[in-house]
């Protein structure tokens, strides 16, 4: 059992969830601060940041991604946000790469191409070389998000092509319909083809959420939470918010003797730069 400090990564809006399906799903820029307030305070250190046009409406529009990030940067300036690169499905790789010029310090890059329920989330190798090109030059520290398992292989292809430099992150992102699923089974399988010297990271989505941040916990993995994975706290139960989630994580390191780890801890385990 890990006693290192956990990293909780707070997934607090997303692209695909909607106010329809919960009322938690925040919004404006203001309610993005909010949120990431709210979820900083039960212990998560970075804040995964899609954005949203006032009517709900997924956008990487770099204008909207300055809002949020200054509203969260007021309200939690300690705190780790990370913009998304995968934006929503059939964005192109101009729209999706908007927020990386404004330097944020964390950035995701998708490596592979994955059914998205009835939808093809696409990223081919050029796709992925030109976001991961922006970001190298800008010196944003990159996520490796894995929704299977071909996805690590193309991590090290473009490692030996020099795209992507070690040490290298991963996001584990399971359940997604078309993608591999969220069982014990395949998390242990994808910890055996990561380099070592790589920090890593799950995120279950829907009910393999809260099992899967458990599972992290024992491995000495780090944990994705939040609204855009999953929005129910137990079956049938809505979740108040991303911060719900993240305190049952908070919950869950307590007991296995995990310490939630400091922005300062949480940079330095994730290798991002000294800005």
């Amino acid at each position: 059992m890990s006693t290192d400090p956990l990293i909780i990564t707070a997934a607090i809006c997303g692209a695909e969830v909607t106010r329809e399906m919960s009322p938690a799903v925040p919004y404006t820029a203001e309610e993005l601060a909010g949120e990431a307030a709210r979820c900083f305070a039960e212990g998560a250190r970075v804040i995964h940041l899609h954005v949203r046009r006032p009517d709900g409406t997924p956008t990487q529009d770099r204008e909207v991604f300055r809002e949020a990030i200054e509203a969260i940067g007021r309200q939690v300036p300690e705190a780790i946000i990370q913009v998304s690169t995968g934006g929503a499905v059939g964005m192109t790789v101009e729209e999706r790469t908007q927020p990386l010029e404004l330097n944020p310090e964390f950035c995701t890059l998708s490596t592979g191409t994955v059914n998205f329920g009835d939808d093809v989330f696409m990223n081919s190798f050029p796709m992925i070389e030109a976001i991961a090109d922006k970001a190298r030059q800008r010196g944003i520290r990159m996520e490796m998000e894995i929704f299977d398992a071909g996805f690590v292989d193309n991590v090290l292809l473009l490692v030996k092509k020099g795209v992507l430099e070690p040490p290298l992150h991963f996001d584990f992102v399971l359940g997604v319909p078309g993608g591999m699923t969220g069982t014990v089974d395949r998390l242990d399988f994808l910890l055996t083809t990561i380099p070592e010297g790589s920090t890593w990271m799950v995120a279950g989505v829907g009910r393999f959420e809260l099992p899967l941040a458990r599972e992290a916990i024992a491995r000495g993995g780090q944990v994705r939470v939040g609204l855009e994975d999953n929005l129910f706290i137990s079956k049938g139960v809505l979740a108040q918010g991303s911060w719900e989630l993240v305190k049952a994580v908070a919950g869950y390191a307590a007991e296995a003797g995990r310490p939630l780890a400091t922005p300062e801890q949480a940079r330095e385990i994730l290798a991002i730069p000294t800005r």
